[in-house]
């Protein structure tokens, strides 16, 4: 089942940021995930808001995308933008309705 890592940031210092968002795109790759939406257009129909950029990344299963935040060269690209570069809330959440009915 897919799952999708959501990541809602802030971006305080663009040139730390940067440092960060350049290194993401090809760790992502390695674990096989898919950007589908990447700081594009947005507008926010509720709540606060405190972050300007979005983005969703596919993976193939929860695991997988566990396994890409959880891996090394993930927490040294994130080491750029917690040294400064933005403030990002992360969720990864498994695919389908798990509602029970």
């Amino acid at each position: 089942m897919p799952a999708y890592w959501i990541a809602r940031s802030r971006i305080d210092h663009p040139e730390q940021y940067k440092k960060y968002t350049d290194l993401v795109p090809g760790i992502v790759a390695k674990f096989g995930g898919k950007v589908l939406a990447r700081g594009g257009r947005f507008r926010i129909m509720e709540g606060p808001e405190k972050f300007m950029r979005h983005v969703v990344i596919e993976f193939a299963s929860f695991e997988r995308a566990v396994a890409c935040f959880e891996s090394r060269e993930y927490q040294e690209a994130a080491a750029f933008r917690r040294a400064g570069g933005g403030v990002v809330e992360n969720v990864i959440v498994e695919g389908g309705d798990a509602t029970p009915r």
